[in-house]
This record gives C-alpha cells, structure tokens and sequence, in this order.
C-alpha cells in the first residue's frame, strides 16, 4: 500500500491542490493527514472541507495545534500566529469547526504511529526539531515508525539497537528504506508553509510494503497563494513566507 502523508497545510489552497494531484498521479492507496489545516493561510475554510470530504472517502485526519486553537486557548502561540486565528475564525462555520474539535490526536497502524507533535505527549504540541527532542520521543513511544509535522522542515530521526540517534535532512524523490533494525521519526514538511528555505510544497509517500519512505517536493502556484493572503489583510510576513519558503 502507498500512503500519501501530508501535514501543516494551513489555509493554502493552492500548495493542498498540488499535492493532492501530484499523489494521484503516483496512484497512492490513501491519505493521512497530521493536521494544522488552518491558520496562517487565505483559504480555512475550503481546506476543510476538502479534508471532510476525504475523510468521508477513508482517508485519517488528526488534530493539529491550530486546529485545536480555533475554539481552544492560543495564548502560546505567537501574535502572528493569534491574529491569523482571529481572522480565521471568522471564515469557519460551526459544521466545520465541529469537524475540528473532534479530530483525533493521533492513529495507530500496526507498528506505525502518526500524530501531528510527537507521541508521548501529542497535545503538549512539543516540536520535534532537534536530537535531543527526538531521543525524548524514542524512550518514551514504543512504536518502530512515528510520523509527524508541526515543525515545517523535513526531518529523519533514526535509533539503532544500541539507542545511538542520529538524523539527516532527507533528499526530495529519494526512496529511504525504514530499515527494521532501527527506531524511525520521520518529520514530515508542510504542504502549506515551508520553512526550510523552498517555496515548493512538502508531503511524502510511505510503501507500507517495501518499507521506505520518500519525501517529495510539489511546485504549487505561490504568487496567488501570497497575493490572497495580502488581500485577506492577514500579516505581510505570511505572504512573505509563502514566496520565500521560510
């Protein structure tokens, strides 16, 4: 089976458009998404409800940190962050923030785990961003493969039987066997706001099968994306963001 993995897509219709083509094109079984479907982006409520409707059609969908903040607290996220939960709030109906609220925190495959944080504690929202935060992750989650976002930069964790960590920053449209002699945390890039320096959206395929994992880069049309953040009066630095992949 091939399962697509998408994350952190956030209002942007465009980057969501793209990738979900460029999955189709590869044929893939089915979607998993690990959230933030909402905030800093021009289009909530559209991406919503595309969510919905591949839920309805079997794909996963869990809860996000944004996600959780549209009818939750948000007072540990940045101004930025807030004044774009002010704003998207607003473009939400209650049917589609009810799809929000009861969004699972994470859903479980076999050995596999996915959530949008990390897994020992998926609501504390901690970022998986660095070896330190992902040996935490490793001694507390017995899963051999964990799937996540919230970090917007594509990353790859490994432990070996010694518990020996190490990561590497994987290369777009290479495959990546999951070796099972090794522990797997495999940060997943955002759809809909990279921060890793490309523009181009991020998403990954998994073969449940051969075992490997490859990330992907997606082209989506920024320049509309950005404009329609600037024309919804949403902060200039997110637009920015969009433009310039960080």
């Amino acid at each position: 089976m091939l399962i697509a993995i998408l994350t952190d897509i956030h209002g942007n219709r465009e980057a969501l458009s793209a990738c979900l083509a460029h999955a189709r094109l590869l044929k893939v079984d089915r979607f998993v998404f690990l959230g933030d479907y909402v905030g800093y982006g021009a289009d909530p409520a559209w991406v919503v409800d595309t969510i919905r409707t591949m839920v309805d059609q079997g794909a996963v969908a869990l809860l996000g940190n944004h996600d959780a903040a549209i009818d939750g607290p948000d007072e540990d996220m940045n101004g930025t962050a807030r004044e774009a939960l002010r704003w998207t709030r607003g473009q939400l109906g209650p049917e589609q923030r009810r799809f929000l609220a009861d969004l699972p925190l994470i859903h479980e495959d076999g050995n596999v785990l996915y959530v949008h944080a990390n897994g020992y504690a998926p609501r504390n929202w901690d970022y998986m961003d660095e070896p330190m935060a992902a040996i935490r992750h490793f001694s507390r989650v017995e899963a051999h493969i964990t799937f996540c976002g919230h970090v917007h930069v594509p990353m790859l964790y490994h432990m070996s039987t010694t518990a020996k960590v190490g990561s590497f920053s994987p290369v777009a449209d290479n495959d990546i066997p999951l070796l099972p002699t090794r522990t797997w945390l495999a940060v997943i890039g955002a759809v809909g706001q990279p921060r890793d320096g490309v523009a181009a959206a991020n998403y990954a395929v998994f073969d449940t099968a051969r075992q490997n994992l490859r990330y992907l880069r997606v082209p989506y049309d920024t320049a509309t994306a950005a404009r329609k953040v600037r024309e919804a009066g949403l902060p200039e630095k997110l637009a920015l963001r969009l433009e310039q992949g960080r």
